[in-house]
């Protein structure tokens, strides 16, 4: 995108995605009515500037914002909800703003453009504090329209048993939070969600709990037994580069950066999603884990991982490691069976071979779809099929036949039968067979024109228009009638 400037080049990179199908405009808002959906871009973009032509003074006008969620987890509807309420808490709900939806990569987003200049005072709106400002405005819409509020949560986290302060700065990092010491005084904490603060915190109001229930050790020890035998236990390194990606394009990613650092596996998920049981290895760089803390959220309890069990005995480190927003798609993905985790591991070991994945890499994911889902990818499988085109669709044929679909922009692995029918599924694997059936209707439609243009003939050379039939059947009713 060109640098912001006074041209509001934001509207034109937009109108761009729209025109290459891969954005489309949700709202428009606070517009004359003669600027609307069915304007061009430089009519959008000359009411802007008039807008902020007024304050001499503002040489880059142009506010553009992005708010994305993590995969498909909001509509885009949704999204032009959330947009339209963040830009009233940031003070820009009267200003004349387009929003605009992107499909272009995994993550659903959308773009926010208008102007900072007042279009009441010709003023400049206050910018000051921004990125602070625009994560509490965006708090505030989430608790707004989804009821997501962020002291409730911390104060279930207040409740949990802990038996140190690191187990309790374990536990609130793992919710979004962030604890700081306070400069001031020592004895308080300040509680951060966002770089927003959200609470200081006596240190008297967290209450230690040194005995532990035996009850409750008894049934996590029998549940990491039991699982760890069912799910892969083997752990491998997980980078985060995303704060740096964030200020440098990916071209310009360098060897010193230091990214940060996680241990998983399969085991974790699995406990987690089943049984609300958390772990959290405790590293040094990127140097293996020397221990463990299990967050226990059924019964909210904060354990010393080896008091339950040994780290090396539940957990089979390796050396293996992977990007976190590779990690974040894979774990995505549709996994119901052995087979569709095979035919996976095919596929991005011959696309990617960089990755080197392995099997352990990805995990059982049996949840489907959303409906909301599914259907575009649905409509783009059956695209591909007539076209070829979609970069995104693959179909890859497993050991015993079948063929299946894969949609890497979706996260979506499934049959291809179940998704586009019997019988189109028998014209995709006889592809002869469906040309057969085209001669053969072709040659139908060409003997029926032959006989029209037949009896047209006849009619021509009876004398008349009329079907020779006709005139017979006619000829002999008269006859009778004598």
């Amino acid at each position: 995108m060109d640098p912001a400037g006074s041209d509001f080049p934001g509207v034109n990179y937009n109108d761009k995605k729209i025109e290459k199908e891969k954005g489309e405009l949700m709202m428009m808002k606070n517009f004359p009515s003669f600027i609307n959906e069915n304007s061009d871009k430089q009519q959008v973009r000359d009411y802007l500037k008039a807008v902020s032509s007024v304050n001499k003074k503002m040489l880059k006008p142009q506010f553009h914002a992005t708010i994305s969620t993590k995969f498909r987890e909001h509509s885009k509807e949704e999204l032009s909800k959330i947009a339209e309420d963040f830009m009233i808490e940031m003070g820009y709900g009267e200003q004349p703003f387009i929003v605009v939806f992107h499909n272009d990569t995994e993550n659903n987003h959308i773009h926010i453009v208008t102007t900072r200049v007042d279009n009441q005072t010709g003023k400049k709106i206050n910018d000051s504090y921004e990125k602070l400002k625009a994560q509490k405005a965006l708090s505030n819409t989430l608790e707004k329209l989804y009821g997501i509020k962020s002291e409730e949560e911390f104060n279930k986290l207040l409740n949990y048993k802990i038996s140190s302060i690191n187990q309790f700065e374990t536990l609130i990092e793992r919710s979004g939070f962030k604890l700081s010491k306070n400069t001031n005084d020592e004895k308080f904490l300040t509680i951060l969600k966002n770089g927003v603060i959200q609470r200081i915190v006596s240190g008297t109001q967290l209450v230690y709990h040194n005995k532990k229930n035996e009850k409750r050790t008894g049934q996590l020890k029998a549940i990491f037994s039991k699982y760890k035998s069912i799910y892969s236990n083997k752990v491998f390194k997980v980078e985060d580069f995303r704060k740096q990606e964030a200020m440098l394009p990916e071209e310009k990613k360098k060897d010193d950066w230091t990214p940060k650092i996680e241990f998983e596996s399969e085991l974790q998920k699995k406990l987690r999603d089943v049984f609300g049981i958390d772990i959290v290895f405790h590293h040094k760089s990127d140097i293996r884990p020397f221990g463990y803390t299990i967050i226990d959220h059924k019964s909210g309890a904060v354990y010393k991982g080896s008091d339950i069990m040994k780290m090396n005995k539940l957990f089979d480190f390796t050396s293996e490691k992977m990007d976190k927003k590779w990690f974040e798609s894979l774990k995505d993905y549709n996994i119901p069976n052995e087979a569709s985790k095979i035919l996976l591991l095919n596929f991005f070991n011959t696309k990617y071979p960089e990755l080197e994945i392995k099997e352990f890499m990805l995990f059982e994911n049996k949840k489907q779809k959303s409906k909301e889902t599914f259907n575009p990818i649905r409509a783009d499988v059956k695209e591909y099929l007539k076209t070829q085109n979609e970069e995104d669709i693959s179909i890859v044929k497993s050991e015993d036949g079948k063929y299946y679909v894969i949609h890497s922009r979706q996260h979506y692995i499934g049959e291809l039968e179940s998704m586009i029918g019997e019988k189109q599924y028998q014209k995709f694997l006889n592809p002869r067979l469906e040309t057969i059936q085209e001669k053969e209707s072709k040659e139908g439609q060409e003997f029926k024109t032959a006989i029209s243009e037949l009896l047209f003939e006849l009619m021509k050379s009876s004398g008349n228009s009329k079907d020779p039939a006709e005139n017979e059947l006619k000829r002999r009713k008269k006859k009778r009638g004598k």
